[in-house]
């Protein structure tokens, strides 16, 4: 063990009474002598991730490190002068150089200035948050030499054992961060607290599950593990190890998220209202703008933590991408952690759920009736902000609901709810912008509020399932060339050999309400850049018809078409006015930025997870390792399906093996 120094120099950050102990030590004395169960492919670190000891963040990134094949030195650890900890960092073990000896038989090097490490830091006083991460390594690591690291010296390789049961309540305690790992005790009891089975139990703390689910679960997990090595899956434990919060997805909604991850909607309405299953899902809308499901949680309350939480798992399932939009329930916690986790995407909240609570919330107002009609026509029918500021004002003023806190509220967040608000952001038909415009639950139909947990996981494979069989129907009926069309429009008969039939279905009605508009005239020019006012007879409130006026930006060089009504963002396609304004100047096609890829029906999407080079680092031996790895895994898969395929597979590897001794490396 190196010497340890004391380093009295200011360390750089927000505290001003601190030091900092630097050298090259183990941990040991922290990892208790039980057995600790492991779980298989850990999740690697990631800037954001939470602990609840210093000891933890030690922990999950020493299992991570024997998973991956490394040793973990603490390089760094950040004292107050009140010698609490506030601040750590965990290396490689072949990070740095060892000093230069003296001695007349020194020691082999054996490090290699490694860069790998993580950094993390209390916050609040409470949790350890990772805040920097670097992966990458500068040297070969292998699984197998785990092992021989001083670090996993006390990590015990334990045995899986079913949770143990008492009272009508379920508790595990857990202590990893990805699979559900156990603490393994000499006696093989789980230790509870007596409390957690009263009254005092906090159940925005803890899940409620009765006797079974989390048997329940704990075999789906490890079932579809088993049947899909991509499924994915967290767990989040309060103080005394029971489960507070988890998180679930699969393959296929790994890989669909790459296809339709632009526009996510997050459903919490079994959360807010209090269902027997707390579900939180994930949705996107495919290419036949049918939902697929992304993910889906349970939480144990509606907390800022839960929901923050919940977001960064499912945000790192995805590989750190986030959706460019996102919709929720308006809600202030919920609303905290989007902001927090995904501070770059548009986060718009969902009007059909607002405009739902409307009875609720003002049914016992004066003249009522009216007073929704005049909300109504402020949100659907304003084509210009000024439009629906003019109409808000007239309706405060006109009912006298300045003080109503709901509304004031509603009107505080006008811009991420108010269609007039949104014709900016891509919202791919996720998001209501008629009274018509009715959206759906992903289980709707599948999960009430009685339902049980274990029947959900009954009915929850076989949704999935209708769900990819409606999809696959789908495409079937859309390579289909006997396709009827509407109407004799260029338009139309352009996209059908580009769209699947149901989004053509939807672009169908644009074509025809292009007979519905008229006297298109331009209103100014300015250079190549022109603006054109089209009129049309919509049909309003009470079925009640009466003219309106569309402007229209049209840019004839650049081909690009620009409608006030807003509906390429919010649908995908492009709107009648823009239609008719087009077809007056004389285009028989759609230009080629307003055809999306995610409508298209000529696109083969695999719902497989692609291990492509890309991202590769040729030059990098760990990179070339992990890939090929990966690529020998897919062999292995379709190797084994058969009698056949397995002996093609051993021929086919036989011969690779036997070019590659003959291929002489190339000097660096």
């Amino acid at each position: 063990m190196d010497e340890v120094s004391l380093n009295s120099e200011p360390v750089g950050d927000d505290d001003a009474d601190e030091f900092e102990i630097e050298g090259d030590w183990t941990m040991t004395e922290y990892v208790g002598q039980n057995g600790i169960i492991e779980g298989e492919n850990p999740l690697p670190p990631a800037v954001g991730m939470e602990f609840e000891s210093y000891e933890d963040v030690y922990y999950f990134y020493n299992c991570y490190a024997k998973e991956q094949g490394f040793g973990v030195r603490v390089s760094n650890t950040w004292y107050r002068k009140s010698k609490e900890r506030y601040r750590g960092k965990l290396s490689c073990s072949s990070a740095g150089f060892k000093k230069k000896s003296e001695a007349n038989r020194p020691r082999p090097e054996t490090r290699t200035g490694c860069p790998a490490m993580i950094k993390f830091r209390l916050i609040d006083s409470k949790r350890w948050r990772i805040i920097e991460v670097e992966l990458e390594h500068n040297h070969l690591i292998s699984p197998k030499s785990g092992k021989f690291y001083k670090s996993h010296k006390h990590l015990g390789l334990g045995t899986k054992r079913t949770l143990q049961l008492d009272g009508n309540e379920e508790v595990q305690k857990i202590r990893l961060f990805r699979t559900v790992v156990i603490d393994a005790e000499d006696d093989g009891t789980v230790d509870v607290d007596e409390r957690e089975f009263g009254n005092d139990v906090d159940y925005c703390n803890q899940l409620k599950l009765k006797e079974g689910d989390a048997q329940a679960f704990l075999k789906y997990f490890c079932c579809s593990q088993l049947m899909d090595p991509n499924f994915f899956y967290v767990v989040d434990l309060n103080e005394k190890g029971c489960l507070r919060n988890l998180f679930w997805t699969d393959a296929r909604a790994r890989v669909a998220y790459g296809y339709f991850g632009d526009v996510v909607t997050i459903d919490t309405t079994c959360l807010t209202k209090k269902y027997e299953v707390p579900l939180v899902s994930f949705v996107g809308v495919n290419h036949h703008g049918q939902s697929v499901l992304l993910g889906c949680g349970l939480l144990a309350g509606e907390t800022t933590e839960s929901y923050t939480w919940l977001f960064r798992a499912w945000l790192t399932a995805m590989l750190g991408r986030p959706p460019q939009a996102i919709i929720t329930d308006q809600c202030t916690t919920l609303q905290t952690a989007v902001a927090d986790v995904f501070p770059r995407a548009s986060h718009c909240l969902c009007l059909s759920n607002i405009m739902q609570k409307v009875p609720e919330k003002l049914g016992g107002l004066f003249e009522y009736e009216a007073i929704k009609a005049a909300l109504s026509r402020a949100v659907y029918y304003s084509l210009r902000s000024e439009e629906f500021e003019a109409a808000w004002e007239d309706m405060m003023q006109r009912h006298g609901l300045r003080e109503h806190k709901w509304l004031q509220a509603l009107y505080e967040d006008r811009k991420r709810w108010v269609p007039v608000y949104l014709k900016e952001i891509f919202l791919a038909g996720m998001f209501p912008t008629q009274p018509s415009d009715v959206v759906s639950s992903f289980f709707d139909g599948d999960l009430d509020k009685q339902t049980h947990l274990r029947e959900f996981l009954d009915k929850y494979d076989q949704a999935l399932q209708t769900k990819h069989q409606l999809e696959a129907l789908a495409d079937i009926d859309s390579r289909n060339a006997s396709y009827m069309l509407k109407s004799r429009s260029y338009f139309e008969l352009q996209l059908s050999k580009l769209y699947t039939n149901d989004i053509l279905r939807m672009f169908e009605r644009e074509v025809e309400g292009m007979y519905s508009c008229f006297s298109t005239r331009q209103l100014n020019g300015d250079g190549p850049i022109l603006t054109y006012i089209v009129k049309e007879q919509v049909e309003v409130e009470g079925n009640r018809r009466e003219t309106r006026d569309f402007e229209v930006v049209y840019n004839a060089p650049e081909m690009e078409i620009l409608c006030v009504c807003g509906l390429f963002n919010f649908k995908g396609y492009l709107c009648r006015h823009a239609l008719s304004l087009l077809n007056q100047n004389g285009m028989e096609e759609i230009p080629p930025q307003y055809i999306l890829s995610r409508w298209r029906k000529d696109i083969t999407r695999s719902y497989v997870v692609d291990h492509s080079s890309n991202g590769i680092d040729a030059n990098s031996p760990v990179h070339r390792y992990d890939h090929l790895y990966k690529c020998v895994v897919q062999v292995v898969e379709e190797g084994r399906k058969s009698q056949d395929r397995y002996k093609f597979a051993v021929q086919a590897l036989d011969e690779i093996l036997n070019k590659l001794h003959l291929v002489e490396d190339q000097p660096v």
